[in-house]
């Protein structure tokens, strides 16, 4: 998959529109770890994930009904294919928060911003560069950092691996946008993505053996607001990423966990020190692995 890009790379400190939207999403997207944290105290993981993605595609399809009647095949195929993964990595991620902290969790969730790489060589042929290969290795050194109570023994507990394999779909969400993002109309296919999401959680209620939980506010608002935030979100994602590149785009989305740490923090949760020293290292591991030497930069543009 090639994408169409201009000749010269854009400045790392100069942002376009679709960048800074990209910005603005990313620190709504930190504020939502602690609130799914609070959220699981009144309610089930998937009951959570349904009624959220459900109430985002309820509020995209109000919104563009219209633009649906054009609605393709190819929009369907997409659609159903970056929903799954949204399921998955929310779902996964959501359980893994009844367990660990929203800090904890959104560390291990930036672990995609790696993984990226990684996937891009598996489904696009893309062989990682050296510096994809040291943010890894620090990402991972971070990683069995921030193993919960145990940090440093590598000891991990249920919810660590379930958000760590969140992260692996979250970094598939990734790639499936940007592979589809020049083919299809950000608006209908984020309805799909979006209510795909939802049935696939509702549906996988009761093969999980999870009942409906007694009707809370707390849930309900919980769920309500964050799906307004996730049809904001996905479509942002969907517009922007026609004109960011993948590697540009998770260097934003990196931002999520700084966002979700300070907000943590500000609620009482405290990392113990080695956990604290591994959430630097997942951060030093997003940064080093998609760093460019300038030089480097300069050669490879030239031989374009």
């Amino acid at each position: 998959m090639s994408h169409v890009r201009s000749t010269s790379e854009p400045s790392p400190l100069r942002l376009s529109r679709q960048e800074m939207a990209l910005v603005g999403v990313t620190m709504i997207w930190g504020a939502t770890f602690l609130i799914v944290h609070l959220a699981m105290r009144s309610c089930g993981p998937l009951f959570f994930v349904a009624v959220r993605f459900l109430a985002a595609g309820g509020v995209s399809l109000l919104v563009f009904h219209r633009a649906m009647r054009a609605l393709t095949l190819t929009e369907c195929g997409a659609g159903a294919a970056i929903g799954a993964s949204i399921f998955l990595g929310y779902s996964l991620q959501t359980y893994g928060l009844q367990s660990i902290t929203s800090s904890q969790s959104a560390f291990i969730t930036a672990m995609y911003v790696p993984m990226v790489p990684l996937l891009q060589w598996v489904v696009l042929r893309r062989l990682p560069h050296l510096m994809s290969w040291l943010g890894i290795g620090l990402a991972f050194v971070g990683l069995i950092l921030l193993a919960g109570p145990d940090a440093g023994t590598g000891a991990f507990n249920g919810g660590e691996i379930a958000t760590l394999l969140g992260t692996v779909a979250i970094a598939s969400e990734i790639i499936l946008i940007s592979r589809f993002a020049t083919q299809v109309d950000s608006r209908r296919v984020t309805v799909v993505q979006l209510v795909v999401a939802g049935v696939l959680a509702l549906t996988a209620m009761p093969l999980d053996g999870e009942s409906l939980p007694r009707f809370s506010w707390i849930w309900a608002a919980s769920a309500g607001g964050l799906g307004v935030a996730s049809a904001l979100i996905q479509l942002t994602m969907n517009w922007a990423q026609k004109a960011v590149s993948p590697t540009r785009a998770t260097v934003i989305y990196a931002g999520e966990p700084v966002w979700a740490g300070i907000l943590g923090r500000i609620a009482g949760e405290r990392l113990p020190p080695l956990a604290l020293a591994g959430a630097l290292f997942i951060i030093a591991g997003v940064i080093v692995g998609e760093w460019r030497p300038r030089r480097q930069v300069a050669d490879t543009a030239s031989g374009q």
